[in-house]
């Protein structure tokens, strides 16, 4: 501890195990600190299957039709990585991807009127789709094809659309798409969460679109990949990393103060030592003071004994059920995995649904996806207070992650993550040049 460091982080979640990583990778001096004795903060995977149990206060033991303990590895927070998105970019520039193996998720579906139906995302799949009647195929189709022409410097490729001006809105109105198909594009391709996309300028909807393309055509089957043995590898994958370019660990470590002066952090005390720093990465369960409350979200994780209906028996899929579909504010999100991903006993499915809380009854909310699941053998519902920083942390020096939200990809957690390093860095960049003046 009594050592002088460049960054210190505290809580081993996800965000905070990447910066750690990449930190490390580049040369800074790093210690890393958690108060509980495990890896993943709130993104841990959950082994066995008793300290589920144990954590939800569920009153019995899981029944033996539930197979060992030690063959479940439950995650808290239920999320897919895109194949060519941000997290997968990170983890082949770190070099992380030789202490993982992933498996593709197979399938995507979008819920529409009651059922749920496969996301065509390739202009086969448009034409093949029962989700589009005849000539609304041909409109999606030539939609497609622009999307995938598309080329921000080339604008050539724009077709009368100005992407810094135009909004989605009035692209969706160009090519004559009815509200369905505006619906499962906006939030099983795009991935917004809620409408307010349809009126800003459409450069980004277009790009997102774009990334979920190329996504699935680098394994066929849907744009997700997922880690074997649960998402509680990927921190542990970064803290490994992190830790062979010299990052110090401490679990189990309490942290009694952040000490500051003249408003800067300039160290950690714990247990009567105090390790000092130049800069303090960390979740917001470290700092309640320099956090807000932005929502609520609910997970409820359901163990299933049967793929979901509908899915042509998937071993893992997600469903977005957009928010038009069931009169909400946001989108409801079901991700499934199984055994075949060595989280679960042998024939048994996890699917665990989250949303943003929008009522004072969460659970009814999400009625609409369980619906989807059932029977299910076992529910255990979560709702977590969503947490971000009050400011940017360039005064205190202190930069604040924020909490995990309800969608299933890790696109917005890595825009966190790069948000963070780039203040760090700019941080860092004019202190030098501050010394040197």
């Amino acid at each position: 501890m009594d050592e002088e460091y460049d960054v210190i982080v505290l809580g081993t979640g996800l965000t905070e195990c990447i910066l750690s990583g990449i930190m490390s990778v580049n040369g800074k001096k790093v210690l890393h600190m958690d108060r509980n004795p495990y890896y993943g903060g709130e993104s841990s995977s959950i082994t066995p299957l008793e300290e589920l149990y144990k954590r939800f206060t569920l009153p019995d033991n899981p029944p033996e039709s539930m197979g060992r303990g030690r063959d479940w590895n439950v995650d808290l927070i239920p999320k897919f990585l895109m194949a060519n998105g941000q997290l997968v970019k990170m983890l082949l520039y770190t070099e992380v991807t030789r202490y993982l193996d992933f498996k593709v998720v197979e399938g995507s579906f979008v819920y529409k009127g009651g059922k749920i139906y496969k996301v065509p995302s390739t202009e086969t799949e448009a034409l093949a789709s029962n989700l589009m009647g005849m000539f609304e195929k041909r409109r999606f189709r030539k939609f497609l094809v622009f999307v995938a022409n598309f080329d921000e410097n080339d604008p050539k490729t724009f077709e009368g659309v100005d992407p810094k001006v135009t909004t989605m809105r009035d692209v969706y109105k160009k090519f004559d798409l009815g509200q369905d198909v505006i619906d499962f594009t906006g939030h099983a391709l795009a991935l917004y969460r809620t409408d307010d996309y349809l009126d800003v300028p459409c450069l980004e909807t277009i790009n997102r679109i774009k990334l979920y393309s190329e996504s699935l055509a680098r394994y066929g089957k849907s744009p997700y990949l997922y880690p074997l043995y649960g998402l509680g590898e990927l921190p542990q994958g970064f803290a490994r990393l992190s830790a062979i370019y010299g990052g110090t660990y401490m679990l189990n470590k309490p942290v009694d103060e952040i000490v500051m002066e003249d408003g800067h952090v300039i160290g950690v005390k714990s247990e009567d030592e105090v390790a000092r720093c130049k800069q303090l990465i960390c979740d917001p369960s470290y700092i309640s003071d320099r956090v807000r409350k932005a929502g609520q979200v609910i997970r409820v994780i359901c163990i299933l004994s049967h793929p979901i209906k509908n899915t042509n028996d998937a071993n893992s899929c997600q469903i977005i059920i957009p928010q038009n579909q069931v009169n909400r504010n946001s989108d409801i999100y079901v991700c499934m995995i199984s055994y075949a991903h060595n989280v679960a006993a042998q024939g048994k499915y996890i699917a665990i649904v989250s949303t943003t809380v929008e009522t004072a009854e969460p659970e009814v909310e999400i009625e609409p996806a369980l619906e989807l699941l059932e029977p299910i053998d076992q529910k255990f519902v979560a709702i977590s207070d969503l947490y971000e920083p009050t400011d940017d942390g360039t005064e205190s020096q202190i930069f604040a992650s924020r909490s995990y939200d309800a969608t299933t990809h890790f696109e917005t957690t890595c825009n966190d993550i790069k948000d963070i390093y780039k203040l760090c860095e700019q941080c860092l960049m004019s202190c030098v040049t501050n010394k040197m003046n």
